[in-house]
């Protein structure tokens, strides 16, 4: 594989990369690139965290060393959203969670390298290097940066703060020549691009991957039970839930079941040599049968493919494609009962 094919196996399905020349840059100039990507242990991972997920299969296939930071300390800073007696358990089931859609997207889980942050950043040159950064820069400066992050009010708590200076410094602790996340990440990272270099380590090249829309409209909301598919949703709740989605006839924006379709779908399906299949009657045009996204949003836009159409099939392709997710977690009941007691306990 080449640098061209490389580059464009990092850069597909993304929203935006700074810079994608970095990127060409980066496989002329090193043996094996390094990627990071950070998740805070906080509520149960749902689709939203699957595309990102499925980016990583890309990253691992262009010959990329992929390592995944389980912010157990981030996950008590933003807000105590979980607290210091379930980082441990919360932690656990986002590995197990992460490895198992890997998996199903087509990558090898042993392809990744997992870490915690409380393995590193109780230490030194960590804690020297943020205590540095934390007399750096300004309430503002931090606020900004981590706006689409971390939980906002007129009266931030300090931890929220402290978490935008430590996510920006673990891309230099975990040693990272790419730094992935979705593109809320994005005014941390430019954090990261703009101070990092001041202590001694390179400027990140950044990938972002886009935010899904909620299937209400709008953002996703990780608090609005109808917003997205959960990892353990079943049959009838993906069903229920893409019947009830905002998908109006021929408009693509905030429109989350065509977003799921685009960003997940047909990326995995894909992987498979899997066609997305529409059924319909012979009285209404017949089945419909498609290889690719585009052709697929021409049609629904076109008039062509209608919603009543389009959402039983996107509902059982997406079910079919978190089913291996969803299985490896039901099976054990005693990780999501530990790390979640208030609802699987």
């Amino acid at each position: 594989m080449d640098t061209a094919e490389r580059t464009e196996l990092v850069t597909r399905f993304t929203q935006e990369v700074i810079e994608e020349a970095e990127v060409a840059a980066l496989f002329e100039g090193e043996t094996e690139p390094t990627a990071y990507i950070g998740y805070a242990p906080t509520g149960e991972m749902h689709i939203g965290h699957f595309t990102t997920m499925r980016k990583l299969a890309d990253f691992i296939d262009a010959g990329i060393d992929v390592t995944v930071l389980v912010a157990d300390l981030h996950a008590h800073l933003d807000d105590a959203k979980s607290p210091f007696g379930l980082l441990d358990a919360r932690s656990d089931y986002y590995q197990t969670a992460i490895e198992s859609m890997i998996a199903a997207a087509g990558g090898d889980p042993e392809g990744v390298s997992f870490v915690r942050g409380t393995e590193f950043q109780l230490e030194e040159p960590y804690t020297l290097d943020l205590y540095r950064m934390l007399a750096e820069t300004t309430l503002s400066r931090a606020q900004r940066a981590g706006s689409e992050v971390v939980r906002q009010s007129d009266n931030p708590k300090l931890g929220g703060l402290v978490y935008t200076l430590m996510q920006a410094l673990d891309v230099a602790a975990l040693d990272a020549d790419i730094a992935y996340g979705g593109i809320d990440q994005r005014g941390i990272y430019m954090l990261a691009r703009e101070q990092l270099p001041a202590h001694g380590y390179d400027k990140p090249t950044c990938v972002f991957a886009p935010l899904l829309s909620g299937l209400s409209g709008g953002k996703m909301s990780a608090s609005e039970a109808g917003s997205k598919i959960n990892l353990t949703d079943d049959d009838d709740d993906v069903a229920d839930k893409i019947n009830g989605a905002y998908c109006p006839a021929g408009e693509t924006e905030e429109n989350g079941v065509l977003e799921y379709l685009r960003y997940l779908v047909f990326p995995i399906f894909g992987e498979r040599d899997q066609q997305f299949v529409i059924e319909r009657p012979e009285e209404y045009g017949g089945d419909l049968v498609y290889d690719d996204y585009d052709a697929l949003e021409d049609d629904f836009v076109s008039g062509e493919l209608h919603p009543a159409d389009l959402k039983p099939a996107a509902s059982a392709a997406i079910s079919d494609v978190i089913d291996p997710v969803r299985t490896r977690l039901l099976d054990d009941p005693a990780l999501l009962a530990s790390a979640y007691p208030e609802r699987h306990g």
